[in-house]
């Protein structure tokens, strides 16, 4: 009846499980993902039954739901064969999720019985209300899927590991997803790290986490200790040699070390095991970008015959990784910047304008975008006004990213260049108040909005922010 198909769905919307987390399908490219997930049943043999719950939920998503019950009968042998003893109480994210699938299949007994098999549990578990129980391996469960999708979740996921840690402080995969989460949230170029402290911590809890291990490598080379770093690169190829992303953080570490050639090396025998991740080819482009860094500065006059090959093989991974994964942002700024460098204006553009069309750029991608499009408008097609907006545009986004910085800089210098010149344009005037503002500079910015308004008497916007500032002195 309606009235029970109502109850279940208000039973099912209590459950904990990939379906009530907001993992929205719009924020991922699902098929990369499922291929991604695929490759880490490989390679990955701890977190095994978060891998089959996550293939079973984007099985889902991809209308594919015969697949999704597979991966979590995966998941139910995952439990037997590793927690005999705790069946139900490791059992209540796959049963969950066996719940909401029956109820999209339109088999209601079936979401039913799932949902009473959830409940029953709960009863027998300490701190748990009907439908729920507080976790800690269900708060680390939800953590994992949030990273899976993305940039955007990051925020959230570390409130998981957070929580999880909270209940098992000394678990080494929990300390894993903090140590990798606040790795991935942190800005690499700021001196003080706290990534640092959480990642020594991981690999302490558990050594042969490799994936920790070359994390832990490569943000000793962002604080200078490069040899530190070297010593567990070197210890983790030994232990996992043939593991993509063991090859990938290492050929990233040789790149940054100028070892471009083995960087190279160590992509090619990656494509080797797994030839489609997108992550590979935009690795290989950056390393040919930087091979041709080095010629020219080795080089007073490049052999133009060398300089178009780097190129051609840079532009052509960087293309190889966009088909791969459309919504790759920084393979699009890469391969738009490559682009300027051959002269190829239009193409440039063009990668540009796919760019803005991505639907899920965070506000420091979004400043990026603005600051690097804003360059090309300047230096390249001689547009000082679309210069102009670009940068004004990055700067509506929140203060504190490292490209907010740059949008401002670039942004002064342009309105006091055009000042010098000797403008009359109240909006030059203008603009560059709300730069000093947003710099705290309350003097200049007043003197700014004054000269606008001498200008163009009567501009509300001016006046307005002249009125703020003077109250705010």
């Amino acid at each position: 009846s309606a009235d029970s198909k109502d109850s279940l769905k208000s039973s099912l919307l209590q459950l904990k499980c990939y379906f009530t987390w907001s993992l929205l399908k719009q924020d991922v490219e699902l098929d990369e993902l499922e291929e991604k997930i695929d490759h880490q049943v490989e390679f990955f043999t701890k977190s095994r039954l978060t891998i089959y719950n996550l293939l079973s939920y984007i099985c889902h998503l991809n209308n594919s739901k015969e697949k999704a019950l597979a991966n979590l009968q995966k998941a139910e042998e995952e439990v037997k064969r590793h927690h005999p003893d705790e069946i139900a109480r490791r059992s209540l994210v796959t049963w969950g999720n066996y719940a909401w699938i029956y109820y999209h299949m339109g088999r209601y007994e079936e979401a039913q019985t799932y949902v009473s098999k959830v409940e029953n549990s709960c009863k027998k578990l300490p701190r748990a209300s009907r439908w729920k129980a507080e976790l800690p391996e269900i708060y680390a469960e939800e953590g994992w899927a949030l990273l899976k999708f993305g940039k955007k979740y990051y925020e959230r996921a570390r409130t998981c590991f957070e929580n999880a840690l909270q209940g098992e402080p000394n678990n080494p995969e929990f300390s894993a997803g903090y140590a990798i989460t606040v790795y991935r949230l942190e800005n690499p170029f700021k001196s003080h790290s706290q990534a640092l402290a959480l990642l020594k911590r991981a690999a302490e809890l558990d050594p042969e986490n490799t994936f920790i291990v070359v994390l832990l490598a490569l943000k000793l080379q962002d604080v200078k200790r490069t040899e530190e770093g070297e010593r567990y690169l070197e210890e983790a190829l030994r232990q996992t040699p043939a593991v993509p992303y063991t090859l990938r953080y290492a050929a990233k570490f040789y790149r940054r070390k100028g070892e471009v050639g083995k960087a190279v090396e160590l992509l090619r025998k990656a494509l080797a095991v797994t030839p489609n991740p997108a992550i590979l080819h935009h690795q290989l482009a950056i390393c040919y970008r930087a091979e041709l860094g080095q010629l020219r500065e080795a080089v007073r006059h490049s052999p133009a015959e060398q300089v178009d090959k780097l190129i051609q093989l840079s532009i052509s991974h960087f293309k190889t990784a966009i088909e791969k994964k459309p919504k790759f942002f920084y393979s699009h700024i890469d391969l738009a910047k490559m682009y300027i460098e051959a002269n190829r204006y239009e193409e440039a553009e063009e990668t540009f304008q796919k760019a803005f069309q991505i639907n899920i750029l965070s506000h420091s991608d979004k400043q990026e975008l603005h600051y690097f499009y804003g360059n090309f408008k300047y230096f390249q097609m001689k547009e000082e006004s679309g210069a102009i907006e670009h940068y004004l545009e990055g700067l509506k986004s929140k203060k504190g990213c490292y490209y907010f910085a740059k949008c401002k800089n670039a942004l002064r210098m342009l309105l006091e260049q055009r000042i010098r010149g000797g403008s009359t344009d109240a909006a030059d005037f203008g603009r560059l108040g709300l730069v000093h503002h947003l710099c705290g500079e309350t003097q200049q910015a007043i003197q700014c909005y004054e000269q606008a308004l001498a200008l163009l008497p009567g501009h509300q916007d001016y006046l307005s922010a002249l009125c703020e500032l003077r109250l705010s002195i």
